[in-house]
């Protein structure tokens, strides 16, 4: 009962600030190596244009329960299905299969998925462990790998990547400051591999706040003009 009061107040709130400049609080989560790479170069810009709002960003690559934390708006990759949230993807995680040139001296350098079974790799749990490409010809192919380290933080898998542990398939943003060095290797470049959809999730209400509002369709504007995360 009081879930639905709090409810009530707040489209109550929504419906009034709507007319109003955004402000109040908005607590958001997102991904650790997300939030740190693709939202924090803007935060700046984001504050200046709305400075009645106070923003409390939460970086985590678990899914955080909204109603049980208070979260207004949290941003996930993958595909997501919860009949109870609203759903607006805002963006494409576009991504690479990579190692360092080191693991590769050791190794025999993967010529298509199907190699990938040849060769330790690296698994991101939420993502888990069939890899999903496109071949040359348009047609999707799918590939179970396995490797002796999995962990449920992108950021370690970078870590481990640059350790030489294995092979990791990873968004562009993940290691795209190695790419052009020679520590890095972008592997199966005639293999598309499979995007994944960049989606905001938010409470299913008759009015959206207005503090989450501007904030979405503040990301939708700045993805739109990245070519590594645009729909």
């Amino acid at each position: 009962q009081a879930q639905n009061v709090l409810a009530a107040v707040a489209e109550a709130e929504a419906s009034v600030g709507q007319r109003q400049q955004p402000s109040g609080i908005l607590r958001v989560s997102c991904p650790v190596s997300f939030g740190q790479l693709q939202i924090m170069p803007f935060i700046e810009r984001f504050l200046n244009q709305y400075p009645k709002i106070q923003l409390k960003l939460t970086m985590s690559d678990r899914f955080v329960d909204l109603v049980e934390t208070g979260v207004d708006l949290a941003i996930r990759i993958g595909q997501v299905q919860a009949s109870n949230l609203k759903i607006q993807q805002i963006g494409c995680a576009r991504r690479v299969v990579v190692a360092s040139a080191t693991y590769l001296e050791s190794q025999p350098e993967p010529r298509t998925p199907k190699d990938l079974v040849q060769h330790n790799c690296l698994i991101y749990q939420p993502t888990g462990s069939v890899w999903t490409f496109q071949t040359p010809a348009g047609r999707p192919i799918s590939v179970k790998v396995s490797g002796n380290f999995q962990v449920d933080n992108s950021v370690a898998i970078r870590m481990a990547v640059l350790q030489d542990i294995g092979i990791a398939f990873v968004p562009i943003w993940l290691l795209e400051d190695l790419m052009q060095s020679p520590k890095i290797c972008v592997l199966l470049s005639d293999f598309q591999p499979q995007p994944l959809p960049i989606q905001v999730v938010y409470q299913q209400r008759r009015f959206i706040s207005a503090k989450v509002r501007c904030f979405i369709d503040y990301l939708s504007q700045e993805f739109d003009a990245d070519p590594r995360i645009s729909d």
